[in-house]
């Protein structure tokens, strides 16, 4: 009997892409000019959430790479990974890059074709698409690593904890070393997922990760965890914009992030064992998550434009609200629209959904977005 979905990653996937899509709908109407001082509770919500998101799902991903190694081996792993992160990384970088250089008068992000090279080398510079590259590129060299080299998953924890620290040293150093720094500062998040994987997908244990007592317990050092990483980045805004704690303060980060990932994975497990039709929705985002992240600027940025130039409409909260919502439905209409078109390979070039579906998890940090 084919095992029951886990459907907590399914939970926590949902959860990341809509924190993803508040702050790249925020930083996009920031940077569009509007007077978002007005609205300083939507700022804090801004920098709030952003310390556990990456380290989050590099965790998460790193939790299936025993078991996708042990089911496809290291060749047919790496070409997996390469359909379903690589291609979508290229396809929609090249198509957003493609249409901020056409219509640069109506958007924040002035790419130019530089940008395309960007992909290869320093992808930072193109937008909220770092990531799927930093997913590829660390699940590679971690498979590798633990395939060919024969590193344990501890020892790859303990070389993934000095290469966190080396690439904190190198940003406050100013030393750009392109995508290397991505891989340097989240190895030791992937190592840690499958450090933990044989312990958090066994169903014997799953009494203990879903527990109201362990929430509970968790909830007061994630809140004080938060509340400081949102006071430290605020008063040092003008040194490093919300990442000051991550870069120059790694070893509280460190535990400010893990403090907020078991928190969070608490909860999607306490929200799975409820099973609460009401929230039936959130957990159908996370299996979309991929095509909700590689399309949603697009998506959001678009309707923004709409909004204000056609419209009229420049109320902040009323632009948050409507650009969130269509940058997280527009996304996977689309994917569904392109499956019964046979049009599968503008998202992806699996055959079917399961592979994509259980590949990738989704965060971004700031981005230019769209709209002027």
């Amino acid at each position: 009997m084919k095992p029951a979905r886990l459907t907590w990653i399914d939970y926590a996937r949902g959860i990341a892409i809509i924190l993803v899509l508040y702050r790249h709908v925020f930083e996009g109407i920031k940077e569009s000019g509007l007077p978002v001082q007005r609205y300083m509770y939507l700022e804090y919500a801004n920098i709030f959430f952003f310390s556990f998101r990456m380290p989050l799902f590099f965790i998460v991903s790193g939790i299936f790479v025993a078991a996708s190694l042990q089911k496809r081996g290291v060749k047919n792993f790496i070409e997996m990974r390469a359909r379903t992160v690589l291609y979508p990384y290229f396809v929609w970088a090249i198509l957003q890059i493609t249409i901020q250089i056409f219509i640069s008068k109506y958007t924040n992000g002035h790419s130019t074709p530089q940008n395309y090279l960007y992909l290869l080398y320093d992808p930072r510079q193109v937008d909220q698409f770092w990531y799927l590259y930093a997913l590829f590129n660390v699940a590679v060299l971690y498979v590798l690593a633990k395939q060919k080299l024969g590193i344990t998953p501890i020892w790859n924890f303990i070389i993934g904890i000095i290469f966190f620290f080396l690439s904190d040293l190198i940003h406050q150093k100013h030393i750009n070393i392109g995508f290397v720094s991505d891989i340097l500062h989240y190895y030791m998040f992937f190592a840690i997922g499958d450090v933990i994987s044989r312990y958090i997908t066994d169903r014997n244990n799953f009494k203990y990760f879903e527990s109201w007592k362990l929430l509970l317990v968790l909830l007061l050092p994630f809140l004080a965890a938060q509340f400081f990483f949102l006071k430290e980045n605020m008063i040092h805004a003008n040194v490093e914009k919300y990442e000051y704690v991550e870069y120059f303060q790694p070893f509280y980060f460190v535990v400010i992030a893990l403090t907020g990932c078991a928190f969070i994975i608490n909860l999607t497990f306490v929200l799975q064992r409820l099973k609460l039709k009401a929230l039936s929705w959130l957990p159908e985002l996370g299996r979309h998550s991929l095509y909700i992240y590689v399309a949603h600027v697009i998506v959001f940025a678009t309707v923004r434009i709409i909004l204000r130039r056609v419209f009229g409409i420049n109320d902040i909260p009323v632009l948050m609200v409507l650009c969130i919502i269509s940058g997280l439905i527009v996304p996977v209409l689309l994917y569904k629209l392109s499956v019964k078109l046979n049009m599968r390979w503008w998202f992806t070039l699996e055959k079917n959904d399961t592979a994509a579906l259980k590949t990738v998890n989704y965060t971004s940090l700031p981005i230019k977005t769209l709209e002027k």
